[in-house]
């Protein structure tokens, strides 16, 4: 009412206006517009139209309330722990709520289940046309949480204390956990035409008779074992597939340029701090770029003890190398196990560089910068050092 009265604004409904006064005095008239109904409809994905979908509706529920605690996720607690909670975006425009666990973190044993390398993964899909993709609903909710240590995820709110019955986001151990349980599951399928990360399932076949076999497999895997997908974020049937931050196709693999935006937009680091995310975002993509750790040296150097932050040009070109890179970003083709390969070495003072190829094409670029007591090795060591590094990755 104050801010109405500040600039003595007076509001005629019946003629759809607002005036104002603005702060130099002039008056101002705001008129309101005419709807213009629905700008934007999204159809929905119905399992009834999807072949061999529709057989297990059941693995696909409808929205479930959007509440933890009336999902049964959370429960009131009196536990002595209590750690804080924040909000993250999520893709879809909602928001999750994150638990603030380092405290917990830092005194918890950590699980050494092994996560796998994206580009073991990736290897395993050599001839494959047909592929579909499926994204668990909340998979860390899917799995509940020994009655012993319900109470040591406790968190605040403006209502209270509460805490998860089922796996929270942010627990140290969560990954290794549902990894394990994804790969048990779905263990008889592993690198034959399943690939897992996490509560991602990428599903692979030649034809699309062997994709119809293999999708039902994979189906009724999920409803035996109660796991739920969300089918708003699953696709089906497709000749390519965004995947891991990747688009996946049978003439290879290529970056996803929806991801590769954010590293586009990025703006010029300013502190150490944004020097390390942008080459850990950039450095995901690395297979793609030759010599990527030659090029990210001027900035590398700003990452070592006791450097001082200075932004020089050599380092904007770096900076503005490994954007460029990025877009011209070859489609690497994926390695065929029946088939020789070629491998491709070299060495300097600056770093050690190799390419895998097979009958011509690249299947990945690796490189990595020479380690401070090896600069001095001689020429054939260093060329030898490069091709241990090769055998290595």
């Amino acid at each position: 009412m104050e801010t109405l009265a500040k600039w003595d604004v007076r509001i005629d409904c019946a003629k759809r206006t607002v005036h104002l006064t603005a702060p130099d005095g002039q008056k101002v008239e705001v008129n309101a517009t005419e709807p213009s109904g629905c700008l934007h409809q999204m159809e929905a994905k119905p399992t009834e139209g999807i072949r061999v979908v529709c057989e297990y509706s059941d693995v696909f529920p409808e929205e479930l309330p959007d509440e933890l605690l009336g999902k049964g996720f959370i429960r009131p607690s009196s536990s002595p722990w209590a750690f804080p909670v924040l909000f993250v975006d999520k893709k879809d425009g909602s928001r999750r709520m994150c638990v603030d666990y380092r405290a917990l973190n830092d005194v918890t044993i950590k699980n050494k289940y092994p996560l796998p390398r994206i580009d073991d993964l990736f290897d395993q899909l050599q001839g494959a046309c047909v592929f579909s993709k499926i994204d668990l609903r909340s998979g860390y909710h899917q799995m509940k949480i020994r009655p012993s240590d319900i109470p040591k995820t406790a968190f605040i709110t403006r209502f209270g204390l509460y805490e998860y019955t089922v796996m929270s986001f942010g627990l140290t151990n969560a990954p290794a956990y549902f990894m394990n349980l994804m790969n048990k599951v779905f263990m008889e399928y592993l690198d034959k035409f399943v690939v897992v990360f996490i509560d991602d399932i990428l599903i692979y076949s030649k034809t699309e008779e062997e994709h119809e076999e293999h999708l039902r497999l994979v189906l009724q895997k999920l409803r035996e074992h109660k796991l739920y997908a969300k089918l708003s974020k699953c696709e089906f049937w497709l000749d390519q597939v965004p995947f891991l931050g990747h688009i996946v196709s049978k003439g290879g693999i290529m970056v996803d340029p929806n991801k590769i935006s954010s590293v586009m937009d990025w703006k010029v680091p300013e502190v150490v701090k944004e020097v390390r995310g942008f080459l850990g975002l950039a450095g995901y993509y690395r297979r793609f770029i030759e010599s990527f750790f030659r090029i990210a040296k001027p900035m590398t150097s700003l990452l070592e003890k006791g450097v001082p932050f200075i932004w020089t040009k050599e380092r904007q070109a770096a900076f503005d190398e490994l954007k460029k890179r990025l877009t011209i970003a070859p489609v690497l083709t994926l390695p065929d196990l029946t088939k020789s390969f070629t491998m491709y070495c070299d060495a300097s003072k600056e770093g050690l560089g190799c390419v895998l190829m097979q009958e011509g094409k690249v299947i990945a670029y690796a490189s990595r910068q020479l380690r401070k007591h090896k600069v001095n090795y001689p020429t054939h060591d260093l060329e030898l050092a490069a091709v241990v590094h090769a055998l290595k990755i």
